[in-house]
């Protein structure tokens, strides 16, 4: 079990630095301290469903951006999964047409590289 706790503890911690957020701030927006978010990202802690909902709320994710499991392409997908981090954080308050407009620009970007 403490595998699965270090797993989402460090996917916490990506999404966080992935926004801009200190645990400060994540601390601050959670309602929880900053040491416990320290020790929840490190996989310290045991956490309660009630805790994660705070953290997810704050971070503006949902359960399954934070805790997808694939350990088969876990490894090899951590680039992959920074980058989508990314994404979801600069994609944070655009409109549906502004989504629609970066859906088609990614995707003519993506027929370049091919």
């Amino acid at each position: 079990m403490a595998d699965l706790r270090n797993y989402v503890g460090n996917r916490i911690r990506a999404v966080r630095l992935a926004k801009g957020l200190t645990q400060q701030n994540l601390a601050d927006t959670s309602g929880l301290d900053y040491r416990y978010i320290g020790a929840l990202e490190r996989g310290e802690r045991n956490f309660s469903m009630d805790t994660l909902e705070k953290v997810l709320s704050a971070l503006n994710v949902s359960l399954h951006e934070v805790v997808y499991l694939d350990q088969d392409k876990y490894k090899e997908g951590i680039a992959r999964r920074e980058a989508i981090d990314g994404f979801i954080a600069i994609t944070e308050g655009l409109t549906e047409e502004q989504l629609a407009i970066l859906r088609r620009v990614t995707q003519e970007v993506t027929r370049a590289f091919k």
